[in-house]
């Protein structure tokens, strides 16, 4: 008999195919399944803001346009000198962008608004550890003193709360389900602008705000006239009463956030041009600007100086809050101006678009 190859070995038997009994194969499909179930139940619960979504579009009007007095001579430094401006005709959203329709959004196109971000250490080198984690500014009532003496460099309302966004607003335990109609809150300037390219709209120029704001009145030092708020058991806006910032009594009907269309329209159609949430406008906040503004369509500085102590240039809000309050914010009044970083964001700061009529 010839000699066999070294490295030449015969295939080893091939083993007897297993058979799975098919009471084995149902429970793993059952576990599966099971699986998959919880899985998407839990996917589902923490995106519960998306089923809020509400895809009719904004209803929006037509702001005739013209020349009007902008800003007041009797009042902060940064309202003055009041000057005439001009503006174009241009279509303004009737109301603040709601949950509904920023959910809409979300959904569509999957962004992930700053608050809910991780912040870049390099930005904010000296900001405490826990303080660079996805969140945002929670307004919370406490008894302390209005102008100080205060432990926190900031007011002790105010608190970085991690976990704290536009689908959670006052914090993680926070939710929006039900919400649709309140203001799309916690939203910073850059959510803001996000939204208006991607709705074909823009952020309105600070001279458009004022002009929708004033409602065709003419330096009246309310939206909707002279009347203060409350006189004669009439409310126009949603704002604080009661102790601030200890207790909002809820005269005008709300403690705290309000439905959009909650108070009555002004001139112009549009609700809520005077309290409720704060609205970004597309300008860079310059506190002199209105001493060199032009009288058509100022767009605003072309960068913003750097003022109070913040590290970086800030972007306008205007029309107040339901945190405004006569003894210490009153500025839910059409010349009142303020203004943010353009990365921060807050349970009172939401937004509200334009476009142009042309």
């Amino acid at each position: 008999m010839g000699k066999k190859s070294a490295t030449h070995q015969p295939n080893p038997p091939a083993a007897p195919a297993r058979k799975f009994p098919l009471w084995w194969i149902l429970p793993a499909f059952v576990f599966i399944g099971l699986v998959v179930s919880v899985l998407a139940v839990g996917w589902y619960s923490g995106d519960e803001a998306l089923r809020e979504a509400d895809d009719t579009p904004p209803e929006m009007v037509l702001i005739p346009g013209g020349t009007f007095w902008m800003g007041r001579d009797k009042g902060p430094e940064d309202e003055s000198p009041a000057h005439e401006v001009t503006v174009s005709p241009f279509y303004m959203d009737v109301t603040e962008i709601t949950v509904g329709q920023f959910a809409a959004f979300v959904k569509a196109t999957g962004y992930m608004t700053v608050a809910e971000r991780d912040p870049d250490p390099r930005k904010y080198p000296d900001a405490h550890p826990a303080r660079l984690k996805a969140g945002s500014a929670v307004f919370e009532p406490v008894d302390a003193p209005l102008h100080g003496p205060w432990v926190t460099v900031y007011p002790p309302w105010w608190r970085y709360v991690p976990g704290a966004n536009w689908r959670h607003p006052e914090g993680p335990k926070s939710s929006v389900k039900g919400k649709k109609n309140y203001p799309a809150v916690q939203i910073a300037w850059e959510d803001a602008e996000a939204y208006a390219k991607w709705a074909g709209k823009r952020l309105p120029t600070e001279a458009e705000w004022e002009f929708a704001a004033r409602g065709g009145l003419d330096r009246q030092p309310y939206c909707w006239g002279s009347e203060a708020q409350g006189e004669g058991g009439k409310w126009y806006a949603n704002a604080y009463q009661g102790r601030f910032p200890a207790e909002d009594s809820g005269a005008d009907g709300f403690a705290g956030l309000a439905p959009v269309k909650s108070f009555p329209p002004n001139g112009y159609g549009l609700y809520d041009m005077s309290g409720n949430v704060w609205e970004w406008c597309s300008d860079w906040y310059d506190p002199g600007y209105y001493a060199v503004s032009v009288k058509n369509n100022p767009p605003g500085p072309p960068e913003g100086p750097l003022v109070e102590g913040e590290g970086q240039p800030q972007k306008v809000r205007r029309g107040g809050s339901f945190l405004c309050d006569n003894d210490y914010c009153r500025r839910y009044l059409p010349s009142a101006r303020d203004k943010n970083p353009p990365d921060s964001s807050a349970n009172h700061t939401g937004f509200r678009c334009v476009k142009d009529a042309n």
